[in-house]
């Protein structure tokens, strides 16, 4: 991989040379000499094949977490997040019971890896919330999620952006099922489809970044299952804060500043 300098920037494949932007910069690489038949079919190949089946278990689970928290991660997390989650469901993967290239992903027995997952690398949330509170809790069925903030004051305890003058604590859940890899399929698939990829948010009233709270802040979030969840299916829940700006009467979200991770795996 080469650092493309020239006044000209392109972008594809031509020559066998391919042309990308990664993070505003121009680069290019040799088209690879490997053709996609030979990566599928030669037995010298065959760790490489059982390495692209699990990452790509990794990214299905991924994504499923990542639509789990659909209504909160464009507004939270970075650009890298489908990576890094995706990362760590291969973490997962690799302490998974069966054959190399269909181990088990057991979420539910490793979710550990995902504890103090940070949306934004760059914003954790110790860095922006510094007021002591509990972990969130999960009732019987793993299904309603309870988090308690004590009373606090504003100025000492949060490092708010540029411009705010509101903020949201924020609760938020996903469920996301163990997957197993499916011969007939030829890939993963969850192991229990119903609730995977199911989540929900829920927000304080906007508080004013001046002086205390002034009492203590709960957030309860019904997922809605009404039954006690699958074993198959791993609960996790997400704490963070969101800064807004009033302006005549309406609050309107800053562009960042917010910071959330994920604080239980039940």
């Amino acid at each position: 991989m080469a650092r493309n300098n020239s006044f000209i920037k392109l972008e594809g494949t031509l020559d066998g040379l391919t042309f990308y932007k990664k993070d505003g910069q121009s680069y290019v690489k040799t088209k690879s000499g490997v053709t996609k038949s030979r990566i599928l079919n030669d037995p010298a190949y065959k760790r490489t094949r059982e390495n692209m089946q699990e990452f790509a278990g990794g990214a299905k689970a991924g994504k499923a977490l990542r639509q789990a928290y659909a209504g909160v991660i464009k507004i939270v997390a970075d650009t890298y997040i489908s990576a890094r989650i995706s990362g760590l469901m291969k973490r997962v993967i690799n302490n998974g019971t069966g054959i190399r290239g269909a181990r088990e992903l057991d979420l539910v027995a490793h979710g550990n890896l995902f504890m103090d997952f940070e949306f934004n690398k760059r914003k954790p949330l110790n860095a922006v919330f510094f007021a002591e509170y509990a972990a969130p809790t999960l009732n019987a069925n793993r299904d309603v999620l309870t988090w308690t903030v004590p009373d606090f004051t504003t100025g000492t305890f949060i490092n708010a952006p540029e411009g705010a003058s509101h903020f949201k604590l924020v609760l938020a859940a996903g469920l996301v099922s163990n997957y197993t890899y499916d011969a007939l399929q030829q890939g993963y698939e969850p192991v229990s489809g119903a609730e995977n990829g199911l989540g929900g948010v829920s927000y304080s009233a906007a508080i004013p970044l001046s002086g205390a709270v002034g009492s203590d802040t709960t957030l309860t979030l019904d997922l809605g299952i009404g039954a006690a969840l699958p074993a198959a299916v791993a609960s996790t829940g997400a704490i963070g804060i969101q800064f807004y700006q009033e302006i005549n009467g309406e609050m309107y979200v800053l562009n960042g500043g917010h910071a959330m991770r994920i604080a239980l795996m039940g």
